[in-house]
């Protein structure tokens, strides 16, 4: 009798195990070949994990979307898979596609468009091309820290600015400070907002949840540098986990109002497809105290399930609890005077965008 072994944690990394993704015709397990446990380097007895990254030659760049949960109609998305490993990251069933597990692979084995900024620019010069504002970060983080080394996210920066086209960031990351001479002139000119996920106050919480995302008080920092620095910015309270960090809401909101934020937003929890399973053994390892109450407020909140995908319910959820928690939201801010009419006055500007000309291009007589 085969004796499969139970996944432990792995230093650095947030999710607990690899399970195979669901377009596989295998499944995978670890097993005691009878050697006994691998002696490894980590404080978890395991080998470490490290991260391999592959070159990819997008065709394209931007992504179109029509979804009525989300305020933008187009995003690009640099790399493929997180090295923040952040566990409850609703992107990680996409790494299914890819022949890949949405657990460890996720953040381990990632792909980065390396040809994106040559990509975007031919985009936007096609003749039909109509300016909307671009979002970058509403799927893997565009400042993970494999961008200190391909600079993608800055060469993407420097085409929209060159062509004075808008767009909105996401990010848990500080590393955006180092592109705040680009943000800056952007942001003068009406081009660029940028939005930090705050998750929780508490660096134990994220050091489990999140680890290798920057720290909750970098986080707040990195707030504070882009709103002095004139860049609109916005607190993302994002994922509100039911019993886990949900009580944390107002010190989150009152936190970022403090860093300059002048707009908030928040999202419910999403465990679609592997996810769930996924975050369950997270819980299990993290925090067994709180599993069982933390799942069955979820379900409380998506109608007995652990994910309801129905648009106008996904980002909020449904029921009691869920009510409660979009009112804790609403009074806070109103409180704290995020999210006030002075805040959506600042908004992006399409009006400007002009295609620079090439080398080699005729300039105009006039």
């Amino acid at each position: 009798m085969v004796d499969i072994l139970a996944e432990k944690p792995r230093k650095g990394r947030g999710a607990i195990d690899n399970p195979t993704g669901r377009f596989e015709p295998q499944t995978r397990h670890r097993i005691d070949d009878g050697w006994g446990e691998i002696a490894g380097e980590g404080d978890d007895g395991l080998p470490p994990l490290r991260t391999f990254v592959t070159p990819e030659a997008a065709r394209a760049v931007i992504t179109r979307n029509n979804s009525p949960d989300i305020p933008f109609d187009r995003s690009i998305n640099p790399y493929r898979g997180c090295e923040h490993g952040c566990v409850y990251c609703f992107a990680r069933p996409t790494h299914a596609y890819m022949g890949l597990s949405p657990g460890l692979d996720f953040e381990s084995r990632l792909f980065a468009k390396t040809n994106a900024p040559a990509v975007l620019e031919a985009e936007l010069r096609k003749p039909g091309y109509r300016c909307g504002a671009i979002a970058i970060g509403t799927n893997t983080d565009p400042y993970q820290p494999i961008e200190k080394d391909h600079r993608i996210m800055r060469g993407i920066l420097e085409v929209l600015a060159a062509f004075e086209h808008p767009v909105s960031i996401v990010t848990k990351s500080a590393l955006i400070l180092r592109d705040l001479d680009i943000l800056t002139a952007m942001a003068a000119k009406g081009l660029a907002a940028v939005g930090v996920s705050v998750t929780t106050l508490d660096g134990d919480l994220a050091r489990r949840m999140e680890p290798r995302a920057a720290t909750p008080a970098r986080r707040l920092a990195t707030l504070r540098e882009l709103s002095a620095a004139g860049i609109p910015t916005t607190v993302m309270a994002a994922p509100m986990i039911p019993g886990l960090n949900d009580g944390e809401l107002e010190a989150i909101l009152s936190a970022a109002r403090d860093a300059g934020a002048l707009r908030a937003g928040y999202v419910l929890l999403r465990l679609p497809l592997e996810l769930k399973e996924l975050f369950e053994g997270w819980l299990a390892h993290h925090r067994p105290d709180r599993a069982a109450r933390v799942l069955s407020l979820i379900r409380q909140c998506r109608g007995g399930r652990l994910y309801d995908s129905e648009f106008g319910g996904r980002m909020r959820g449904q029921g009691p609890y869920a009510d409660l928690l979009a009112a804790r939201f609403s009074t806070a801010c109103r409180r704290l005077g995020i999210n006030s009419r002075r805040a959506h006055d600042v908004g992006l500007d399409t009006s400007r965008f002009r295609p620079p000309p090439k080398a080699g291009d005729q300039l105009a007589l006039l």
